[in-house]
C-alpha cells in the first residue's frame, strides 16, 4: 500500500485516476507487475489492459491501438524491441494516448532510451528499486528533466543515503561513492525465516541493498555497480556499470554484460558480452579502442566475446551470471 500510494503522487501529474488505462504487460508474480504497476492501479482505479505475453510484439501494439493506455511500465529490453519493430519504425502505430513510460528491472542505457524516443516521441523514464523496497524506491521526475545517467529522485517519505563501502557508516556527502541504503515504510521487515540473511542487509532502519553507487548536490542517485560484481584487476577496483556506460554508447552495439572472470596474471580481468545491433559490423579492436578514449586503461575488456543474444529472465534482465558460469565451465574443460 505504502509503494503504491507513493507511486501514485509521483505520476499523478501526468496520469489521471479513473480516466486513464495502465498497459500491463508486466509478470504479475514479479514486485515490478504485482506492486508497482498493479497495485497502483488499483489504488487510482484506473483500468488494466493486461497484455499476457509481452514478447508478442505485435499482440501489444495492437493493444495499444486498440484500448489506448496513457501508463506504460516495461521493461529496457521491451522498449528496445519496440524501438526497433518494423510497424513503428514505418510509422504505423499511432502512441498518442501514451503520456509515460517507465523502465524498471534492469539499468536503462542511454542508447535504449534514444532509439526509443526517437521512434516513438514518447517520455521515458526510469525507477530504481529491489523487491525488498516493494519495487521502487526512486523514480526520475516525470515532469522536469533528470540528470542523464540518474536513477532519479526518492520517492515521497523514502530516505537514502551512501554508505562507506569499507565501514558501513551511513552519510557520504554528496559525489562520494559507496554502497545506497534506503529506509521507508515501503521497505520489508525481514526474509522470512531467516533472521540472518535479515541482519546481513537491515541496520538501524535502513536497508543495505548492495548496489554501489552516489548523490548529487540536488538528491538524484547514480547507479554505478553491485558490491558482489566488483571486479579487482591487479588490485584496482573495477566497477562493471561504468564499462557497460561506456560499450553501450558505441552505434554499433545492442546488448552488453560486463564482469570479471579469473586471471593467473592479474587475479581477474574484465570481459565483456556483446550483442550487435542487426546488419552493423564491429572488430574486438574497434571496441576496445572506443573504451580506450573514455576509460584508464585497466578497465578496458581484456576479453570481448561478440553473441547472437545474451540470456535474460522471464522479466527480461540480462542474466549475466549464466555468462560467467559458461566461462567458467570452458576453463574447467580446457584444465
Amino acid at each position: 500500500m505504502a509503494e503504491a500510494m507513493q507511486v501514485r503522487a509521483w505520476i499523478k501529474p501526468v496520469i489521471n485516476d479513473w480516466e486513464d488505462i495502465t498497459l500491463l504487460g508486466l509478470p504479475l508474480f514479479h514486485v515490478f507487475g504485482n506492486v508497482f504497476a498493479m497495485s497502483t492501479s488499483i489504488l487510482s482505479h484506473n483500468t488494466m489492459a493486461l497484455v499476457p505475453d509481452p514478447r508478442d510484439h505485435e499482440d501489444l501494439l495492437a493493444t495499444i491501438q486498440e484500448v489506448k493506455p496513457a501508463l506504460f511500465p516495461g521493461v529496457p529490453t521491451l522498449f528496445n524491441a519496440i524501438a526497433h519493430h518494423p510497424d513503428v519504425i514505418g510509422k504505423r502505430v499511432n502512441f498518442k494516448s501514451i503520456k509515460l513510460c517507465i523502465s524498471g528491472a534492469s539499468r536503462l542505457l542511454p542508447g535504449i532510451r534514444e532509439s526509443f524516443t526517437r521512434a516513438t516521441g514518447l517520455k521515458l523514464i526510469q525507477g530504481y528499486g529491489l523487491t525488498e523496497t516493494s519495487a521502487a524506491a526512486m523514480i526520475e521526475p516525470v515532469k522536469k528533466r533528470s540528470k542523464p545517467g540518474s536513477a532519479g529522485l526518492p520517492l515521497p517519505d523514502v530516505e537514502v543515503t551512501i554508505a562507506d563501502t569499507e565501514t558501513g557508516r551511513p552519510g557520504l556527502g554528496p559525489g562520494k561513492e559507496g554502497e545506497i541504503l534506503i529506509r521507508g515504510p515501503q521497505v520489508m521487515s525481514g526474509f522470512w525465516n531467516s533472521m540472518e540473511e535479515t541482519a546481513e542487509m537491515l541496520h538501524d532502519g535502513w536497508l543495505y541493498t548492495g548496489d554501489i553507487g552516489y548523490m548529487d548536490k540536488d538528491g538524484f542517485c547514480f547507479i554505478t555497480a553491485r558490491k558482489k560484481n566488483l571486479i579487482k584487476v591487479s588490485g584496482f577496483q573495477v566497477w562493471p556499470g561504468e564499462i557497460v556506460q561506456v560499450i553501450s554508447t558505441h552505434p554499433a552495439v545492442a546488448e552488453v554484460c560486463v564482469r570479471g572472470i579469473p586471471d593467473e596474471v592479474q587475479g581477474e580481468s574484465v570481459k565483456a558480452w556483446v550483442v550487435l545491433k542487426s546488419g552493423m559490423q564491429l572488430s574486438e579492436e574497434e571496441l576496445k579502442e572506443h573504451c580506450r578514449k573514455k576509460l584508464t586503461a585497466y578497465k578496458v575488456p581484456r576479453y570481448i566475446e561478440f553473441r547472437s543474444e545474451i540470456p535474460h529472465s522471464v522479466l527480461g534482465q540480462p542474466l549475466c551470471r549464466i555468462l560467467v558460469d559458461e566461462e567458467k565451465s570452458r576453463t574447467a574443460v580446457k584444465v
